[in-house]
């Protein structure tokens, strides 16, 4: 099922859930009912929960988005610190340079190609994409620079090296989900909480009421639909991607 029907799905399913019980709730009500009458305290209560909530929708929203905004970035240092060596390398001998720049397409490669998919469904990288790496930083490494040039590409060399394996550890991290569970329990209680108190309120069955309360409860439906799909920043709709890699190695799409 696609992200964006389960999203049209949950703020359809909360317009509906706030105007059932709103008709069922009119129809059982006494006919002396008033509800004109609510106290002050209960109007004062629902302002204040409606606030505290909203300030922390934002706080979840913010966090999510900056844990997906890092994973992009993550991902954008990786690719630049390897094309930075690929195009650094072009000082060194032929068969060095070309051994390098092989290994580099073939670790890009299988990041883009099979890595992903791994970190898609299952939230981790891959042990043979740590051994992809682990061979550039050999080939970068082990090789002894003959001459004064070379010897002046070697330890920028070896800074873009440390970039790109720190970048890969920085991506590993950011696979799993940022919010953990007892935060989740609270946004929907919260959520649950801030809805109840409208019938507190004793809304009464006219269209404007019925429409106010019901796009109310599908906006919190859509924040919440947000957070959970900014949550796991490579496996949900709205996904970090791979086009970093895929623009600085073409050659590695076909």
């Amino acid at each position: 099922m696609s992200d964006w029907l389960v999203l049209v799905l949950a703020m359809l399913g909360a317009c509906a859930v706030v105007v059932i019980v709103t008709v069922v709730r009119h129809k059982r009500a006494p006919e002396d009912e008033d509800p004109s009458e609510t106290p002050d305290v209960i109007e004062y209560m629902t302002m204040w929960i409606g606030v505290v909530y909203a300030i922390v929708l934002g706080l979840a929203i913010a966090g999510v988005w900056e844990a997906h905004s890092s994973a992009q970035d993550h991902v954008q240092a990786e690719a630049q610190a390897l094309h930075e060596i690929s195009a650094r390398v072009r000082v060194y001998p032929p068969d060095v340079r070309d051994r390098i720049r092989d290994d580099i397409d073939a670790y890009a490669s299988y990041v883009v190609h099979t890595e992903w998919k791994r970190m898609e469904h299952d939230g981790q990288i891959t042990d043979r994409g740590t051994e992809l790496l682990q061979k550039i930083r050999e080939d970068v490494t082990d090789y002894q620079p003959k001459t004064d040039f070379e010897a002046q590409a070697y330890q920028p060399l070896l800074d873009q090296m440390a970039a790109a394996d720190q970048a890969r550890n920085a991506r590993a991290d950011s696979t799993g989900a940022t919010m953990p569970p007892v935060v989740w329990w609270g946004l929907l209680t919260g959520a649950l909480i801030t809805i109840g108190m409208v019938f507190a309120l004793q809304i009464r069955r006219t269209r404007r009421e019925l429409i106010l309360a019901g796009l109310f409860s599908a906006t919190i439906a859509f924040m919440l639909f947000l957070i959970w799909d900014f949550d796991a920043p490579y496996s949900r709709g709205i996904a970090v991607n791979a086009e970093p890699f895929l623009n600085l190695f073409p050659n590695i799409t076909s």
